[in-house]
């Protein structure tokens, strides 16, 4: 009897299966997107862009694009994934019919980025009625956090620049919507800059602000259900002034730089004022308090705005800067919410975190690099990259459930959207049929009965 050798069996690798789809997990994704209509919105959005007797729609060709950059493509070449399997994704355009309409859609400069983001609010604003008590909205407030991304660049490209790290590439702005504790989060704002952009620049904060504003409902996009928050970066007196302007009205939440006066001023708190910082599970911080400062540091900012600092003793190993106090970590920021504990609003602005994971999911969604030469083209990169992510974002708010629903886009992709199936034809319909043996096959298929039953779109 022959002993078999090596952990794993062996296996005889032959080309000559049929009916085997792989990726077909991404069915999740392309009934989510025909549910939301999508599909449909942006076809009707870039038509304009669509030659005479041509094939291929446009905005089929955008959907493919983003779809294969939801998979974990990185560049145009990746929807070929798609293009593999006709059953499911349909006709897939050609590698050079994507590159021309990608040229023809940066030609099209700030008119096409304008249709294809209005195409997006519009959908989001069906999605979020969809998905009810899940949306982003159902607490009667929104939060929208700002964040700088630096993406580095390999190649000699438009626009790229020495980085505040000391890299090469660019630096866009990004703003994303908070799904809170239940949720990830949905992209809604990105201004594409040059490498050498500064953090702290108000200008671009106002723009970003002005993208993602658009991009929420109506009834969203000005008063005290809005929420703004940022890091130090948007510390500036132009942009908190924008932001509480008469008839704008937003909430902001936005840390602040530890300058010298208010590095004195902490100093000069008493021991009585300090009150202990609190986790999201009601529980005191251990090692942590806050406090609100008055008095002249004030001046020269928008009437009712409130400087609330915490400290905190450093975690072990980690440096003091010189402008911590006492032997403790100090952080400052700066808000015009009121009526509320002040141990509440400083665990609000600590879990501006978050937006650190949504970066995160978008490095892994198509912001590894910007993998076009000209800005106009990264510039339509970007849009791709937010359909991507969106798609990511709306899919688990409106069919998965519990802790499946915060499942980062690499999680999704490895157990659920990588699923293999067999396609079978039965009665002039395809079926589906995902292994019985896959762990999350259950998943896939209650996400599906789920989505079958949302109402079409129009």
């Amino acid at each position: 009897m022959k002993k078999r050798i090596g952990s794993y069996p062996r296996v005889r690798a032959e080309g000559s299966g049929r009916g085997v789809v792989s990726q077909a997990g991404t069915v999740l994704l392309v009934e989510t997107a025909r549910k939301m209509g999508l599909d449909t919105a942006i076809s009707a959005a870039l038509a304009p862009w669509r030659k005479p007797r041509a094939v291929h729609d446009p905005g089929k060709i955008l959907l493919d694009v983003a779809l294969a950059v939801a998979l974990g493509g990185d560049c145009l070449a990746d929807i070929s994934m798609l293009r593999a399997e006709p059953a499911v994704f349909g006709p897939v355009a050609s590698d050079p019919t994507v590159s021309r309409l990608i040229d023809t859609l940066a030609a099209g400069g700030q008119r096409v980025l304008d249709t294809i983001r209005g195409a997006r609010s519009q959908v989001r604003e069906h999605v979020w009625k969809l998905a009810r008590e899940a949306a982003p909205g159902a607490t009667g407030s929104v939060t929208v956090d700002l964040d700088g991304v630096l993406v580095i660049a390999h190649s000699d490209k438009e626009d790229t620049a020495a980085t505040w790290k000391k890299a090469f590439g660019h630096h866009p702005l990004m703003g994303f919507v908070d799904h809170g504790t239940g949720g990830s989060g949905e992209p809604v704002a990105a201004l594409l800059r040059p490498g050498n952009a500064g953090s702290n620049t108000a200008a671009d904060h106002i723009t970003t602000a002005q993208l993602a504003l658009a991009q929420l409902p109506k009834s969203y996009r000005r008063g005290r259900r809005t929420l703004i928050r940022t890091d130090s970066a948007g510390g500036t007196h132009e942009f908190v002034g924008w932001l509480a302007k008469r008839g704008r009205w937003l909430s902001y939440s936005v840390g602040m730089t530890i300058t010298d006066a208010i590095h004195q001023a902490v100093l000069k708190v008493p021991l009585a004022a300090w009150t202990p910082a609190v986790e999201p599970n009601g529980e005191i911080r251990d090692g942590a308090w806050v406090a609100e400062l008055t008095g002249g540091m004030l001046d020269g900012w928008p009437k009712g705005m409130r400087l609330i600092v915490r400290k905190e003793r450093p975690h072990p190993g980690a440096q003091l800067r010189i402008t911590d106090a006492d032997g403790m970590r100090i952080a400052c920021f700066a808000t015009n919410t009121t009526g509320r504990p002040i141990a509440e609003l400083e665990l609000r602005h600590r879990l501006r975190a978050r937006a650190e994971d949504r970066v995160r999911a978008a490095r892994a969604t198509g912001l590894r690099n910007l993998p076009l030469h000209d800005t106009a083209q990264n510039g339509v990169w970007l849009e791709i990259v937010q359909i991507a992510l969106g798609l990511l974002a709306w899919m688990p708010m409106l069919i998965l459930t519990g802790e499946i629903r915060r499942w980062e886009p690499r999680r999704l992709r490895l157990r659920l959207l990588s699923a293999a199936a067999q396609i079978v034809t039965t009665a002039r319909r395809r079926h589906l049929r995902f292994a019985r043996h896959w762990p999350w096959t259950d998943v896939i298929t209650d996400a599906l009965a789920r989505l079958e039953v949302l109402p079409n779109p129009g």
